[in-house]
């Protein structure tokens, strides 16, 4: 069965926040980042869904804290993580939100990535391409049909 395309013009402003049983996997440097079918997508007007992952499904001994913050109007002040690997490293690549405004609670110290920095993540099997723009962490797939915030193909979504 063919899924549902979604239309990201038709998700709400303020975002909402939707489980998820699909399965995630996310590689990077090499080696296995998450797989998990628990995860929460958070829906926002022009942008396609960023998958939030539970903790517990991270191999977290691949994070490293980073420096810098950032801020989000509906969920409050992001903190990074880089991936390292052996020598490698992927700088700030990951963020989590320790203390999110009470709306999105629930994903207090789940962690959110860029899927452009790392070497691929799949939405059930899918290829996601990441979210033009380098500040945005969507994730496009087949299921969800733009146009999308940050492609500079639609300047008026910049």
């Amino acid at each position: 069965m063919e899924p549902q395309v979604e239309r990201v013009a038709d998700y709400p402003r303020p975002p909402v926040m939707v489980a998820s049983e699909q399965l995630i996997e996310v590689r990077a440097l090499g080696a296995l980042l998450v797989r998990t079918r628990r995860s929460f997508r958070v829906l926002e007007t022009f942008h396609p869904p960023t998958y939030y992952l539970p903790p517990e499904a991270v191999h977290l001994e691949l994070l490293q804290p980073a420096a810098g913050r950032s801020f989000c109007e509906w969920k409050g002040v992001a903190r990074y993580s880089s991936v390292v690997v052996g020598h490698q490293r992927l700088e700030r690549a990951v963020w989590t939100y320790p203390e999110p405004t009470s709306p999105f609670a629930a994903l207090a110290g789940w962690y959110a990535l860029y899927p452009g920095l790392m070497d691929g993540c799949w939405v059930e099997g899918e290829r996601v391409e990441p979210q033009p723009g380098g500040f945005y962490g969507g994730w496009i797939t087949s299921a969800v049909q733009g146009p999308f915030k940050g492609d500079p193909a639609h300047p008026q979504l910049i």
